[in-house]
């Protein structure tokens, strides 16, 4: 009867030792995921900044002309 015990016992700690191997891979994806995406994110944030920045530029330039992009005729009509 106690070796039956020590066999269960035995088979838990390895089904758990398997458990923990595999959360450990798969908490490793997932934080190469976070770092990936948060680095995404800087670099859209970086591009976003400089669109607000040249659109505010046109916007400028377009005051001092005396133009309105939203006046301008598109080039087809």
């Amino acid at each position: 009867m106690a070796a039956q015990h020590d066999h269960d016992v035995i088979n838990r700690i390895a089904n758990l030792e398997s458990q923990l191997a595999f959360q450990d891979d798969t908490i490793e994806t997932l934080n190469q995921l976070v770092t990936q995406q948060a680095e995404q994110l800087h670099n859209l944030q970086r591009k976003m900044q400089l669109m607000s920045e040249k659109f505010q530029q046109l916007q400028e330039r377009g005051d001092s002309d005396g133009l309105k992009p939203e006046d301008e005729i598109p080039p087809h009509y």
